[in-house]
């Protein structure tokens, strides 16, 4: 079967456009409304918090949802879509209708839960069209969905820093793209979404009864961690810390785009060195080029934008094996896979809630201030270094030793 009969460009865009609806808000939606509107970082990362608590009841709930309305799941998830464009252009393209901080809190509401209900039925979808393909399926497909989120991801991170260099409202227009994506993936995964041969599902018991998706479940929480913690605080450590106000579009860019080239290597790496290894190397190196971010200091912004492409490119491998291996189990124990990506939902986007609540209301107690002309005291700055760097490694250090002791030769 050729690749174009395999259909796996389409994935590519869906994860595309729902990696732009994830970690990229993640980066600019709290330093958007604290520089637009005024809004106090602890206020921010209250509601951040607040809304992955919806999570912990929502996430498993829409796997279910998910689950009963598989045979009409093309209809479910263009109505998805459709809600995650509207919401986007509400938190971006115009001005708040209620109070700043209520409508940050509105419309991050429908943008997650929208991005939640896709991204379950996107991955339960990606069990069935793994086992249709020859060979590896998990990792060819991981390859392919993971390299087309990375790519998401570059353009989103990078999109309005580098519009505002020619428009007037740089988000505004970031939303309207959005939505063209959100229309144009609608129609490319149209065919996709077909639930034929799915066995009946298991639910939420059998994926929390095995012990290995409950590790992977757990590795897959302390390992999104250092990148909730690092997304949160990067346009504040660039434009603060490294005293860069301007150059946070071309790093973010430099460091995706690192994880998009690298992310093909690491799954062709996995297939042939198996994929818990890989990824343990992955992560070591991680650690030891992040690392080195704590000895930055203003003007260093070329020694960051290595050490972006560095840890960029580890990325790659946490984004593309670690999803395989866990769809690897569920297709083993829970073929129909919704419910369990509804956990792995949850727990991907649990960490980012936690980073919000504790780093944000953490450095505004410190004295930190937003803005290329604020004049922030060194151990304030000392603190947001820490917070962006070695909180992070230390995160990752857990990760590893977790992955070590996990015996993987079921998957």
């Amino acid at each position: 079967m050729t690749q174009a009969a395999e259909r796996l460009p389409a994935y590519s865009l869906f994860a595309a456009l729902l990696s732009a609806a994830g970690l990229p808000i993640y980066i600019h939606a709290p330093k958007f409304y604290v520089d637009e509107y005024g809004v106090s970082l602890a206020a921010l990362g209250a509601v951040l918090f607040g809304l992955r608590l919806l999570d912990v009841v929502q996430d498993p709930l829409l796997g279910k949802l998910s689950e009963k309305m598989r045979d009409r799941r093309a209809i479910c998830v263009t109505i998805g879509c459709a809600v995650i464009a509207v919401a986007m252009i509400g938190l971006f393209a115009i001005p708040p209708l209620l109070p700043p901080l209520v409508w940050f809190g509105l419309t991050l509401t429908l943008v997650f839960s929208a991005f939640s209900f896709l991204t379950i039925n996107f991955y339960a979808q990606g069990v069935l069209k793994a086992a249709r393909l020859s060979g590896k399926g998990h990792l060819k497909l991981a390859r392919w969905r993971e390299s087309g989120a990375l790519i998401g991801v570059c353009i989103a991170a990078v999109a309005p820093v580098a519009l505002a260099a020619y428009v007037a409202s740089p988000f505004a227009w970031f939303a309207a793209g959005f939505c063209c994506l959100a229309l144009l993936a609608a129609l490319v995964m149209g065919q996709e979404w077909s639930s034929a041969g799915t066995p009946p599902a298991t639910g939420f018991g059998t994926v929390l009864k095995d012990k290995l998706a409950r590790r992977l479940l757990l590795i897959a929480l302390v390992n999104a961690a250092p990148v909730a913690v690092s997304s949160t605080l990067f346009l504040f450590f660039v434009e603060s810390r490294l005293d860069a106000p301007g150059l946070e579009g071309p790093l973010l860019l430099v460091f995706f785009l690192s994880a998009a080239v690298a992310a093909p290597v690491w799954g062709s790496l996995a297939e042939r060195f198996g994929a818990r290894d890989v990824l343990i190397l992955a992560m070591i190196l991680a650690i030891c080029a992040f690392g080195l971010t704590l000895t930055l200091g203003p003007g260093d912004w070329v020694l960051f934008a290595i050490i972006c492409v560095a840890s960029g490119a580890t990325l790659g491998a946490d984004l593309t094996l670690l999803p395989a291996i866990f769809a690897q189990r569920l297709a083993q124990i829970s073929p129909s896979a919704a419910e369990g990506f509804g956990l792995w939902s949850f727990v991907s986007k649990l960490t980012l809630a936690f980073a919000a609540v504790t780093l944000l209301p953490l450095l505004e107690r410190a004295g930190f201030q937003s803005g290329a002309a604020s004049n922030n005291p060194e151990d304030t700055l000392v603190l947001l270094a820490l917070l962006y760097a070695a909180v992070p490694c230390a995160l990752k250090l857990v990760a590893v030793a977790l992955l070590a002791v996990t015996n993987l030769r079921e998957v």
